[in-house]
């Protein structure tokens, strides 16, 4: 299956995202660089083709959702080397609504697994495909921030952008 990607340029910086015909794959963190976006592709797969028409309007997609427009991702997933559980924990993670949050223990609960709170923590680190699968959307318990793997300064910008305060006075974040 030949992998294809394609770089994106936004308000947080730049994006790579990649896929095949069976769907999307695996979408970076903003990078500050198009060199950088670029270099990410190591972290996801090696040897692939640079072809932007192939995603459709899923660039301007999040261009817009980095702008602060609520914007929805219902794109096909691949998710081929995924574990059974950690479908079903990015199924559940994709249903939490734009601009709310949700606990790790609430994705167990939905997921019919009320104990596995650290489980779903480690498939929210392997997820591939961060913004589309919201796996910022999930918060401790407490509602206090952690586990993200842009780290929580970028955890909160997103979550203030989503809850409409980047660019407010009372928002910690502006640039």
């Amino acid at each position: 299956m030949e992998v294809k990607h394609t770089v994106v340029s936004t308000r947080f910086g730049w994006v790579v995202i990649g896929g095949s015909e069976r769907g999307l794959s695996f979408v970076s963190l903003p990078r500050v660089s198009r060199e950088a976006a670029l270099a990410a592709l190591e972290d996801f797969v090696k040897g692939t083709l640079e072809a932007s028409a192939v995603f459709g309007d899923l660039p301007l997609r999040l261009q817009r959702y980095f702008d602060g427009a609520l914007v929805t991702f219902p794109d096909k997933l691949d998710f081929g080397e995924a574990t059974a559980f950690e479908r079903v924990v990015w199924d559940a993670t994709r249903s939490i609504p734009y601009g709310e949050v949700r606990s790790y223990a609430w994705v167990a609960r939905q997921i019919g697994k009320p104990r596995a709170c650290r489980a779903v923590g480690g498939a929210m680190a392997r997820n591939r495909c961060p913004i589309i699968v919201p796996c910022h959307r999930v918060v401790a318990s407490n509602g206090s921030l952690c586990g993200f793997g842009g780290g929580l300064e970028l955890k909160r910008r997103l979550l203030d952008l989503e809850a409409g305060q980047m660019g407010k006075p009372n928002s910690p974040f502006l640039q």
